[in-house]
């Protein structure tokens, strides 16, 4: 990360544990010629300056600092499996429209399920699909994959607007973009009933909490990586202190959470790693806990598990030493991994496919 950024972001973090949230956000528009916060992963949408434009503040920033907030280069798709497709789709609804990839393996017979991926900012569906290596791992199970994309126009850095209000409850924004589309292709694709889930990176992971706790009747269970728990923030300057770190008023929707199961990295500088834990405990339903650890890929971790009162799976928690803003064990390719760890798309498959069908 650029040192000018990072001595930024650790004065407005000073300020925001010893002063208030509006002397942070002045520290960072004094930095930055009129942006709030702006990391290159999972953030929110930059705060206009009152002497500036957006548009001229983040040419700014593009001049000052290349990369920060900006998109690489887009991948070269990777080699399908024979007999598989990654098809390109555009859906739309009363409440917006979004272009989205989906990932088609060789079927036999109906699908075990379908999971849709949620990339993180900057990011777009094929480097998601490449970063995560869900589409290698699809071809095991028999899922199918769909990964929607965000486009500037809804946020300047392609981030899902997981801290708008417009953006969080059932039936409008966002939600109902994502909950459409998922339930066209469920539905076109003869998916089982109890077998969609929902998986994010950064932003992605917390608009994957939102679609858990908005659409229960849809959604099986939720994977979340890097990101923050339901209704974290309601602005933009929320949305910074809650990457940063600050407790919030921990929000709760009426019923009981779905399934989730949580990665978090403890040297993630752009969402800070108590966010995984409140996730955790937003979706925790009570009961014992079994805590174990180990080390896969190179880092060690320690898990929390849960289980309902039925003992089914309830919650897991993999908290991950050393690991950053990354995908744990992704691929080098994509943007945002981390080949070290764990492998978070096959735990979280293991997870999904683990749970019994609604009704079993």
């Amino acid at each position: 990360m650029n040192s000018r950024f990072s001595s930024a972001m650790q004065r407005a973090t000073e300020a925001l544990r010893s002063s208030t949230l509006a002397e942070a956000a002045d520290r960072l528009r004094t930095s930055f010629g009129g942006v709030a916060a702006d990391t290159a992963g999972g953030n929110p949408q930059s705060a206009e300056s009152p002497r500036k434009a957006l548009g001229e503040t983040l040419a700014d920033i593009a001049a000052r600092m290349p990369g920060i907030g900006m998109p690489g280069p887009e991948p070269e798709e990777a080699p399908l499996s024979e007999g598989a497709r990654f098809d390109a789709g555009t859906f739309a609804c009363a409440a917006g429209r979004r272009e989205y990839r989906v990932y088609l393996p060789r079927l036999t017979g109906r699908p075990r399920g379908l999971i849709l991926m949620l990339h993180g900012c900057t990011q777009t569906p094929v480097d998601f699909a490449i970063g995560t290596g869900m589409n290698r791992l699809a071809d095991h199970h028999g899922l199918i994959v769909v990964y929607p994309a965000q486009p500037r126009s809804a946020n300047v850095n392609a981030c899902w607007n997981w801290f708008s209000t417009d953006d969080q409850e059932r039936g409008a924004g966002e939600p109902a973009i994502l909950a459409g589309l998922t339930r066209e292709l469920y539905e076109r694709h003869d998916v089982p009933a109890g077998k969609v889930f929902v998986a994010g990176l950064s932003a992605g992971a917390a608009m994957a909490v939102i679609l858990g706790r908005s659409y229960p009747d849809l959604f099986a269970a939720v994977g979340a990586h890097s990101g923050l728990p339901y209704k974290a923030a309601n602005t933009a300057h929320g949305a910074f202190a809650a990457m940063a770190g600050s407790p919030a008023a921990m929000q709760d929707a009426s019923g009981p959470p779905l399934p989730t199961i949580v990665f978090h990295g403890s040297a993630d500088s752009t969402v800070a790693p108590a966010n995984g834990g409140r996730i955790a405990s937003q979706a925790h339903p009570g009961g014992a806990e079994v805590i174990d650890g180990g080390n896969a890929g190179g880092r060690s971790f320690t898990r929390t598990s849960v289980l309902a009162a039925d003992g089914t799976p309830a919650m897991e928690h993999w908290q991950i030493d050393g690991l950053g803003h990354a995908w744990s064990g992704g691929v080098p390719a994509g943007s945002y991994t981390d080949a070290e760890g764990p492998d978070a798309s096959a735990e979280m498959l293991r997870f999904f496919l683990g749970l019994p069908r609604r009704g079993e």
